[in-house]
C-alpha cells in the first residue's frame, strides 16, 4: 500500500476569509492602539511584523493567524479575550 504525501495548508479553491470579522478585528485593533497612543509602526514593531502587515489587519484586508492575534495583543497589552472581545462587539455593532 503506497502511502500518501500530506500537503500543508488549505485545499485549493476554498478560502477561510470572513471580510466582515476581518474588517470588525482590525477596526478594534486600530481602536485599542488609538486608545493607548501608539502609532501603528510601533504597534507592529513590538508585535513582530511588518508594519505593512499591520495596515491590512487594520483595514480589514487580512485575517491574522491565531500566531499574530496573541503578538498584536501582547503588544497592545491586553489579554487575547480583551481584543476578540473588542471585534465581536464591533461585529455586532456592524450587524445593526
Amino acid at each position: 500500500m503506497q502511502k500518501r504525501t500530506v500537503q500543508r495548508g488549505r485545499p485549493a479553491g476554498s478560502t477561510t476569509f470572513d471580510a466582515e470579522l476581518a474588517q470588525a478585528f482590525g477596526v478594534a485593533v486600530r481602536a485599542l492602539r488609538t486608545e493607548r497612543g501608539i502609532a501603528q509602526e510601533t504597534l507592529a514593531n513590538l508585535a513582530g511584523i511588518e508594519r505593512s502587515h499591520m495596515g491590512k489587519i487594520e483595514r480589514g484586508e487580512h485575517s491574522p493567524t491565531l500566531a499574530i492575534i496573541f503578538k498584536i495583543a501582547g503588544a497592545l497589552e491586553c489579554s487575547t479575550a480583551a481584543l476578540m472581545a473588542e471585534a465581536e462587539n464591533r461585529l455586532s455593532a456592524s450587524e445593526t
